[in-house]
C-alpha cells in the first residue's frame, strides 16, 4: 500500500511539474516589468478600453482593447520576435490576454501583477 501511495504521489507531482512548465507568460512586479521595458526587444500592450487608456497608460504601450470583437486577431498580428509586455487595469484582462497569446503560440509573454492599480503605487524610474 504504501509503495502504491508513493507511486501515485511521485506521478501527481511530475503531472503538476508538467502543467506548470507549459505555461508561458510570467507574472512580473512593477519593477520587473519596468526593467523588462528597457529592453529594445519589447511590444508593450493595454488590454483596457480607450476611456482607461486615455485616462492614463505606460509609456510607449500600444492599446489593443480587450473587448473589441476583434481583440484575438489583433493579438494574432504582434511580432513574434519580440517581448510582450502586457497590463490593464487590475490583472485580470490582461492574464486572459496571456493565455490567448499563449494559444497562438507565442513565447515569452510578461504580464504586470496588479496592473494599473499596483503600477500607480509603486515607485519605480519608469515614469
Amino acid at each position: 500500500m504504501r509503495t502504491l501511495i508513493t507511486i501515485v504521489a511521485f506521478l501527481s507531482f511530475g503531472l503538476l511539474s508538467e502543467i506548470q512548465a507549459q505555461e508561458k507568460h510570467e507574472i512580473l512586479s512593477p519593477q520587473e516589468f519596468c526593467d523588462k521595458m528597457k529592453s529594445d526587444d519589447v511590444q508593450i500592450i493595454d488590454v483596457r478600453t480607450p476611456k482607461e487608456y486615455k485616462n492614463g497608460h505606460i509609456k510607449n504601450s500600444t492599446l489593443i482593447n480587450f473587448f473589441d470583437d476583434d481583440f484575438k486577431e489583433q493579438l494574432s498580428k504582434l511580432p513574434e520576435d519580440k517581448k510582450i509586455l502586457v497590463y490593464c487595469r487590475s490583472g485580470n484582462r490582461s492574464g486572459k490576454a496571456s493565455e490567448i497569446l499563449e494559444n497562438l503560440g507565442y513565447k515569452n509573454i510578461y504580464d504586470l501583477k496588479g496592473g494599473m492599480l499596483l503600477w500607480e503605487k509603486a515607485k519605480t524610474d519608469c515614469y
